[in-house]
């Protein structure tokens, strides 16, 4: 298939509605003590408007997924858009805590409809196996890119003019978005399942969403209140029968939300926890060494967002690097070496201590960290959403954003749980470093293993066939 300008535009329009809805997340990561001031909040509440956004964006995207099978990728991204776009002028606008994390929690919703419905468009416009992939290992390195801009960009305009006008970025984008979307493919009639659609599982879209803020909350929660406290066990037990509860109920229905058959494929089920994991990581470093710089060594907001530059240009030029580099060694290996890499960054980051001087004891971290993130993520990619039938997208597009999203959620949370049990500040934080170091290692080395073949899906019903997917060649990844 000749790619046509056309296309071009409508990747390029999609994948900027992606990093954004990614950029969206970290906004409020910088000036969060300049905020926590302004609205006297407390521990408990910062935490709290932290993760707002990533809650509901993680728990409402399997039900979004859905939403997008059934009713086309073009008509979910403007919903999505126009919930964001509202939900961001409400949060610019919030006169107080309330509003304000309301506003977060629905900017997150419009998100859920807008991400997995922006990958079914992509699948659209690239329908070949090979260009798909192509565009797959692109559209991995975007959320990166995205949760990196929302950190360096929210420094300078937070100390310029005020956070607030943070919030404008996602409304343009929104808002260009809606415009441009009549240039957005509708989904063409398949003889196959033109006769019905997927059913919208409203049960299993309950059970997962509560399930999954439910454990979410918990998490968050015990860096103030401990896990012994009430507050954090009754919500984590009650959030885990709920996702045990949606566990047995996909078993029974017939056209469930997730079918228990889709995580089958070891790579895909591992490219999922390398999302997950990946995205933890990074917004871990963007969460502590905010708080460690401006809290602990006095810096600015705009000296912090400086301090993240050398990140963002690494993960530029890797980015970059890539799709060539899945082309030509395929997306297994580049996987496992950009963990590894991620993880010998967040092992160089474990040094931490009250004075280390950032030439030698941050930048080498914030430079090697990048390079594996890029790598991991387009990898991932590609492997988490290849072999899937093209009526599945919004499924596989749905899964894949939610680990995405539980990681600088929940991940970040358990993490931060574990750096609150050390004495020091910067001891926690070492210790948060050095556990997430770790557990990249060992993911690296279950990608490492992994077959050379998946388990693909048929294209005209909703079971997980047993043929195996043929061998990727190196051709189906070259332009």
């Amino acid at each position: 298939m000749s790619v046509t300008t056309t296309t071009r535009g409508s990747f390029a329009l999609l994948g900027v509605v992606q990093a954004v809805l990614i950029f969206t997340i970290m906004i409020l990561t910088v000036p969060l003590p300049l905020v926590a001031r302004e609205l006297g909040l407390g521990p408990s509440d910062v935490l709290l408007l932290s993760a707002a956004y990533g809650l509901s964006f993680a728990a409402l995207l399997l039900l979004g997924g859905r939403l997008t099978d059934r009713h086309g990728g073009r008509r979910m991204i403007r919903w999505g858009l126009a919930l964001l776009a509202v939900a961001s002028v409400a949060c610019a606008l919030a006169p107080d805590y309330p509003v304000l994390l309301a506003s977060r929690f629905v900017q997150g919703a419009g998100a859920a409809l807008a991400a997995p419905a922006a990958v079914a468009v992509v699948r659209r416009l690239y329908p070949e196996p090979a260009a798909y992939r192509r565009a797959m290992a692109t559209w991995g390195g975007l959320s990166v890119i995205g949760a990196t801009a929302g950190s360096v960009v929210s420094g300078p305009v937070t100390a310029v003019v005020s956070w607030r006008w943070l919030f404008a970025v996602p409304v343009l984008v929104a808002l260009a978005g809606l415009l441009r979307s009549g240039a957005l493919p509708e989904p063409a009639p398949d003889p196959a399942s033109v006769s019905r659609h997927p059913a919208l599982d409203l049960r299993g879209a309950l059970l997962a969403t509560t399930g999954l803020c439910a454990v979410s909350y918990a998490l968050v929660a015990s860096t103030e209140h401990g896990w012994s406290s009430p507050g954090v066990l009754a919500p984590l037990a009650a959030g885990l029968l709920l996702l045990l509860a949606f566990a047995a109920a996909e078993h029974r229905t017939a056209d469930p939300l997730l079918p228990p058959g889709f995580l089958a494929d070891r790579r895909r089920a591992t490219a999922l926890v390398t999302v997950m994991a990946t995205s933890a990581g990074t917004a871990l470093v963007f969460v502590l060494l905010s708080l460690y710089l401006q809290q602990l060594r006095g810096w600015s907001a705009a000296d912090t967002s400086a301090a993240f530059l050398p990140y963002a240009v690494a993960l530029l030029l890797s980015g970059r690097l890539a799709g060539p580099l899945i082309a030509r060694y395929g997306p297994v290996p580049v996987t496992a070496a950009g963990l590894a890499l991620e993880g010998a960054g967040l092992g160089l980051l474990a040094g931490l201590d009250p004075g280390s001087p950032y030439p030698t004891g941050l930048l080498p971290g914030l430079l090697l960290l990048p390079v594996g993130a890029a790598a991991s993520f387009a990898g991932a990619a590609v492997l988490a959403t290849g072999g899937v039938a093209p009526e599945r997208t919004g499924l596989a597009a749905g899964v894949f954003n939610t680990a995405m999203e539980l990681g600088p959620t929940a991940g970040l949370a358990a993490l931060m749980a574990l750096a609150a049990t050390r004495p020091t500040v910067v001891g926690g934080y070492a210790a948060a470093f050095a556990a997430a170091a770790a557990g990249l290692a060992l993911i690296a080395v279950a990608v490492a293993v992994l077959p050379g073949k998946s388990v693909p899906e048929t294209t005209s019903t909703a079971t997980i066939t047993t043929a195996p997917e043929r061998t990727t060649r190196i051709k189906e990844f070259t332009p």
